[in-house]
């Protein structure tokens, strides 16, 4: 099971310019709304599909909107060998900064 990480330290990471990727998983109409500076956007439906874009040495935080999805995701990923944080709560607990 992935290790858990709070909004508030993903926050914490950014401001303090650690290299960190977060990938969202929510649908495109979700994303529209808002996501987390930098994020990568894959659909949970695609991961499989799109894994030849990450790279195994990289940690990933995964979000999705409640916490859900992500940990869905997280599950996938683990699975085909990468290293994954799940951001508890989804975006519906991110307080930070969003890009459009």
């Amino acid at each position: 099971m992935a290790k858990q990480i709070t909004p508030q330290e993903v926050e914490k990471r950014l401001q303090n310019k650690q290299e960190i990727i977060v990938i969202d998983v929510r649908e495109p109409a979700e994303v529209a709304t808002g996501k987390i500076p930098g994020a990568v956007h894959i659909p949970l439906g695609q991961l499989a599909l799109r894994k030849s874009e990450l790279d195994n040495d990289k940690l990933y935080i995964i979000t999705c909107q409640s916490g859900n999805r992500s940990k869905a995701a997280c599950g996938i990923l683990e699975a085909l060998g990468f290293k994954v944080e799940d951001m508890i709560g989804g975006m519906n607990n991110w307080n930070g900064a969003t890009d459009k």
